[in-house]
Order: structure tokens, then sequence, then C-alpha cells
């Protein structure tokens, strides 16, 4: 998988607050391969029934990964953003959100009662960006699915904080180990 290829040559850099990969996959450095993108998605929905009717991502990271599914799939996309917007009615649901890269609020728009959704990121590694997605869908009336991330960062454990705050599983496709020295795929 190709995935791996990138992760086996990503860059880290320490933030001040954690160990951050920098690569073709999440920061298009390199410029992102339409094939490695491609390749993921599919993956991905090796691991989905179709039993939703939108996807949910964030508008970082997520979003390339989360329209190239959209895209396969038919299914709508809703993103949730990290800034208002200056029409009050299309603020949508209003969430905090503290994650590895972020601390503020966060906007989602597009999810209503009852909608069947399927939460798509990049990475989970705090587990901060999915808490608030999760939280954001169900004040709005939705109903998870799933929520599958491409790469787990398991040294932040953020898988197990997502089912300790809102009681949801979420799946990876690979794990990763990040070091100051690099990172290390697991699975």
């Amino acid at each position: 998988m190709l995935i791996k290829e990138i992760y086996k040559n990503a860059r880290v850099v320490n933030s001040g607050t954690s160990l951050t990969t920098v690569n073709e996959f999440t920061d298009q450095l390199p410029a992102l391969r339409p094939q490695a993108l491609v390749e993921v998605a599919y993956e991905i929905l090796k691991h989905v029934n179709f039993e939703y009717d939108k996807i949910v991502t964030e508008e970082d990271k997520g979003a390339p990964l989360a329209t190239t599914i959209s895209l396969l799939t038919g299914k709508p996309l809703a993103m949730a953003r990290w800034y208002p917007y200056s029409l009050s009615e299309l603020n949508g649901n209003v969430v905090d959100i503290k994650s590895e890269y972020f601390e503020g609020k966060m906007f989602l728009n597009g999810i209503e009662k009852g909608d069947r959704v399927l939460i798509i990121d990049d990475t989970i590694s705090t587990g901060g960006a999915v808490i608030s997605l999760i939280n954001s869908i169900e004040t709005a009336g939705g109903i998870i699915m799933k929520v599958i991330c491409a790469v787990e960062k398991v040294q932040n454990e953020g898988i197990y904080k997502v089912k300790d705050k809102t009681g949801h599983n979420v799946e990876s496709i690979i794990k990763i180990h990040v070091t100051e020295e690099n990172v290390k795929v697991v699975s």
C-alpha cells in the first residue's frame, strides 16, 4: 500500500505540544499522488457498508479523503469548518474542539435529524477532532453509523479517548508510532 510507504518516509516535527508527521498524504509535501488518495479511499470502503446517508469530516486534513469517498460513493459530504459564516442561520452546530492541531470552535452544517452518518478523517491522534464531530452530529440529531480514520497514531491513544467520551468505536486502516527520530508503521 502506498500509504505505508508514505509514512515510512514521513518527516517528524515537534510542534511544542506533540510530535507531528509531515508527509504527502496529510500535508501534500510532496504533492499528493492521486493513486495514493484513491488507494486509501478504496481501502476504507472495504470496511464500510453503505447504510449511511452522509459523510462528515473536518475541512482541514480530512477533506481530500472524504471528498474522494463522496465522489466514489455518490453520498453527500458535510464538512465541519473552523470559522463561522456571517449569516447566523448558516452557523450550524457549534462545538468546542481541542485537538493536536487546533483549539477553538467547530461549525457543522448539513446534518439533519435522522441522518445516518459516516465520519471519515485522515488521522486519529488525540481524538479531539473526532469527539467534536461526533458531538456536533449527535446535537443535530444525526446517527453515527461508523467512524473510520486512515491513520492511527497509537501512542496518543485517541481511539480510547473517543470511546470513553462518546461510546463510539473508531477503526483505522494503518497504525503508526511516531518518535522524534522516525515514523514506524505498526500495522
